[in-house]
């Protein structure tokens, strides 16, 4: 149906009409009657109304829809999850069904995420007890030894939901232990975390650092102003200024490791391991890399942190495609035929909106905002969306190409930060602060 229609409907017989879901694939439009119209018309506009309707689609860019859409995919992949130990990873191309990963894998902690924010979206208390399920099997987990810098992930994106939601002492509990267990990963010769205490031996990477780690350095500002201990804030800090020093080419693109010594902090090398060659630009690390300095910037103030987000932001935005969907890798041989990677635009398109925020020349700040719209128009299209073909909210992530693993896939957290970024736009247009104040703690 289409907009003249809509308009003849509501000026003709006083209908208001909005785009609504009659089932988990198909959208209707619901007409209310504000006239009381003679009731021998309402069965002839009804079928008035259904008649090419399929070529009837809900508005790309309405936040509320969008976020409805995911509420209903929520649901399939929850009818889809045996038990509270099995999270959501991914959907291979072609497939309908979730591949699933336990509590200690660093995509666990997406899965309550996204109940989490879908709780705040709703206030409907079954998603609330349905976060509060997973994240329990996540706590032990987060709270033991670090097996590598992943712990941030697991625990800030469940457990973190979580309290700032609910006000649960257990979990603030859980995320300063957290804290403090990925605190020991930090080498001060070094003056960054070692993020793959496996990958020592194996690649005889002494002390390696990924661009990803500075996802994780939320969590210990977090410990550091909520009770844990004021080092944590230090060497989040360190962190971040030596990966500011370290990790970046001149034109910005960010490495995915740096090897460092170990003993004397020198830096030996920058390599990647999920993107096509050392020197590439790998789309899912440069989006880790704005979001990652964005979020330092909020949380210290310091402007350089703010200055390298821009720059990593403008780099990755100059080379996007015209539909504004990065391929896997910027500089991938096969382009225009590689992969795209949905979960590097969600990333980049949530960390753009709170950019936009912190960013005072006002021109600037409106570029970053408009990008990052324009990125969740595309992946709330017909094109990206996963509705008719599986749960998850968007098709086309890639994992780890060079391992030949989740190519062109429904992945975890891809509808993560799909779904923070519609919220945050939300906010944004509602003139709410993106950063939810916790609520007063539970006794």
């Amino acid at each position: 149906m289409g907009q003249k229609t809509i308009g003849f409907l509501k000026e003709e017989y006083g209908l208001t009409c909005n785009f609504g879901k009659k089932s988990d694939n198909d959208y209707i439009l619901i007409m209310e009657n504000r006239n009381r119209m003679n009731a021998k018309w309402i069965p002839l506009i009804l079928v008035f109304a259904s008649i090419g309707f399929t070529a009837c689609k809900p508005p790309e860019n309405d936040v509320d829809l969008n976020l409805d859409y995911c509420v209903l995919q929520a649901k399939k992949t929850v009818r889809q999850i045996p038990d509270y130990t099995h999270m959501p990873n991914h959907i291979d191309n072609g497939e309908a069904e979730w591949r699933f990963t336990s509590p200690g894998s660093w995509t666990c902690g997406f899965w309550p995420g996204i109940l989490w924010y879908i709780y705040e979206y709703t206030k409907d208390d079954y998603w609330r007890i349905e976060a509060e399920k997973f994240t329990e099997t996540i706590i032990p987990c987060a709270t033991g030894p670090a097996r590598s810098h992943d712990v941030g992930f697991m625990a800030y994106c469940s457990i973190g939901n979580g309290y700032s939601l609910t006000g649960n002492p257990e979990y603030k509990r859980a995320l300063l232990q957290a804290a403090d267990s990925l605190s020991t990963l930090f080498n001060p010769n070094v003056g960054t975390f070692l993020s793959w205490p496996n990958m020592v031996k194996r690649m005889d990477w002494p002390h390696n650092t990924i661009i990803d780690n500075m996802m994780n350095m939320e969590l210990l500002l977090w410990a550091a102003k909520s009770g844990g201990h004021k080092r944590l804030y230090e060497i989040a800090c360190k962190h971040a200024e030596t990966t500011m020093n370290h990790h970046f080419r001149t034109d910005y693109g960010a490495y995915h490791v740096i090897v460092y010594d170990d003993r004397t902090g020198d830096c030996i090398k920058g390599v990647t391991h999920q993107g096509y060659a050392d020197e590439t630009m790998w789309a899912r690390g440069q989006a880790w890399a704005i979001y990652g300095f964005t979020m330092l910037y909020r949380e210290t103030k310091d402007g350089r942190f703010l200055e390298t987000a821009q720059k990593a932001s403008d780099v990755f935005l100059k080379r996007l495609p015209e539909d504004r969907i990065p391929y896997w890798d910027f500089d991938a041989p096969g382009i225009p035929d590689e992969p795209r990677d949905a979960s590097a635009a969600a990333i980049a398109a949530s960390a753009l909106l709170e950019l936009s925020t912190w960013t005072i020349d006002k021109v600037k700040s409106a570029y970053y905002l408009s990008n990052a719209e324009e990125i969740l128009k595309e992946l709330s299209s017909e094109r990206y969306r996963s509705d008719g073909k599986n749960g998850a909210f968007l098709l086309h992530s890639v994992g780890h190409m060079p391992n030949k693993k989740e190519i062109d896939a429904s992945i975890i957290y891809a509808d993560y930060y799909y779904l923070e970024a519609l919220i945050r736009l939300k906010k944004l247009k509602n003139r709410t602060p993106l950063k939810r104040e916790c609520v007063m703690e539970r006794k």
